[in-house]
């Protein structure tokens, strides 16, 4: 979870730092929004590749985890 987090706030921070440095470009509105998220999407898909893959194991051992305590919980109930 702690990965998902930090992913997340990494994020944030890309899009913030963006955001500001294109507002002192002199981007406003629905421009600056636009160009930010699109900004940052292309900086993030490219600096936090490592943090992705974290976040994307500890989503998918989770799920796996949530997945065999239902099977183990279905199991019980059959018998």
């Amino acid at each position: 979870m702690r990965s998902v987090i930090l992913y997340t706030l990494a994020r944030f921070a890309i899009f913030a730092a963006t955001a500001g440095v294109l507002a002192l470009l002199g981007a406003r509105g629905f421009l600056l929004l636009l160009m930010a998220v699109l900004i940052s999407g292309v900086v993030s898909y490219v600096l936090l590749a490592a943090q992705r893959d974290r976040m994307s194991a500890a989503v998918m051992k989770g799920y796996q985890a949530q997945r065999e305590r239902f099977r183990k919980a279905v199991t019980k109930e059959d018998a």
